[in-house]
């Protein structure tokens, strides 16, 4: 699998209304894929939610980048879709092949 080595502009998604997520993307300059997570439940769902982030960037074949999310206790599918709408955003990328997502 190749990952992307382009510039990512910053980029956002999401809300910070209870039971969705807002998730910050940003260019990072070492290799792989940096997490922050701030979230009321980190302490029970801290691990899962970074495996999910860490997948879903993965899936996307995108590297170096710094994905910050800002959980206020969203489903796993809502985590994704901000991940993924984020991505998308920071890459310039306005029909994306839904068959990939």
């Amino acid at each position: 699998m190749n990952t992307l080595h382009v510039h990512l502009q910053p980029a956002h998604a999401g809300t910070l209304e209870s039971s969705d997520a807002f998730v910050r993307v940003m260019q990072n300059d070492q290799a792989g894929v940096e997490i922050v997570l701030e979230s009321s439940v980190a302490e029970i769902y801290g691990d899962a939610i970074e495996a999910l982030v860490l997948q879903t960037v993965l899936s996307m074949n995108v590297d170096r980048v710094k994905v910050t999310v800002q959980d206020k206790g969203a489903l796993d599918f809502v985590i994704k879709a901000r991940v993924q709408t984020a991505l998308l955003r920071a890459l310039g990328v306005n029909e994306p092949d839904w068959s990939t997502l």
